[in-house]
């Protein structure tokens, strides 16, 4: 298989099942328009790759590899959406299907310098969020950072994935890994407590996309949405030092 029609695979089973379900092999057929046989043709070579588990009548769910490309893959998507919205001002009836064409040629570097220019959006123009980068950085400064100085960008360092707090139920906690946003941003959570490797738990998310509120070095903060989706955390670390 392409490398392509690889990532074109990985990709629809990420969309019709997400992380951790399966998806059908006449879901992904109508997804690709392709005939159910070649499915499962293709299914069984990316579980020869070890991308995916392939199990007849069951259908098909990615593995820890198959599921980091098909990440990339969708956040270069999202990026390259928003550069094709808002700098080449190209109809936002029309991204969706420019950068399907576009995401599975640039390179991490072009990734990177994308995501820098669009001083690291949080949404493409649809709505749908952006995975912050998998780069060994605590916030987007440290990224801006380390490129200005020319000194190449640390690899990946983290040890399993992290999320939005507004991804956590009430009650769950995890440990702050990773703040999307420049030194201001930065500075202004710190001086809420909001810091790097601190543990933080949800006490209360409110309807409608309102306020989360949090509890974090012995204090309840009610923090706004469009923040504290900024604000991820590694749920496997909470608590640990």
């Amino acid at each position: 298989m392409a490398q392509e029609q690889v990532e074109e695979y990985l990709e629809a089973i990420y969309d019709i099942a997400g992380t951790e379900g399966a998806a059908k092999t006449t879901a992904i057929a109508k997804c690709l328009k392709v005939a159910p046989a070649s499915v499962t043709e293709a299914l069984q070579n990316l579980a020869e790759k070890n991308l995916v588990n392939y199990e007849p009548y069951r259908g098909a769910s990615l593995t820890g590899e198959g599921k980091k490309i098909a990440e990339t893959i969708k956040r270069r998507h999202r990026l390259l959406e928003v550069f094709l919205a808002d700098v080449l001002h190209i109809n936002r009836a029309k991204v969706h299907d420019e950068a399907c064409r576009m995401e599975h040629t640039i390179s991490e570097d072009t990734e990177n310098a994308l995501c820098r220019m669009l001083n690291a959006p949080a949404r493409c123009p649809h709505g749908s969020p952006i995975a912050p980068c998998a780069k060994g950085v605590g916030s987007c400064s440290d990224c801006d950072a380390i490129t200005g100085s020319a000194v190449p960008l640390p690899e990946d360092i983290r040890a399993s994935a992290i999320v939005p707090i507004t991804d956590l139920g009430p009650q769950e906690k995890g440990t702050i890994a990773f703040i999307r946003g420049d030194c201001r941003v930065v500075q202004r959570l710190s001086d809420l407590g909001l810091t790097l490797g601190t543990t933080v738990s949800v006490t209360r998310k409110a309807p409608m996309n309102g306020p989360v509120e949090v509890f974090v070095r012995r204090t309840k903060l009610a923090i706004d949405h469009s923040i504290a989706e900024n604000i991820f955390v590694d749920a496997s670390r909470a608590g640990q030092p």
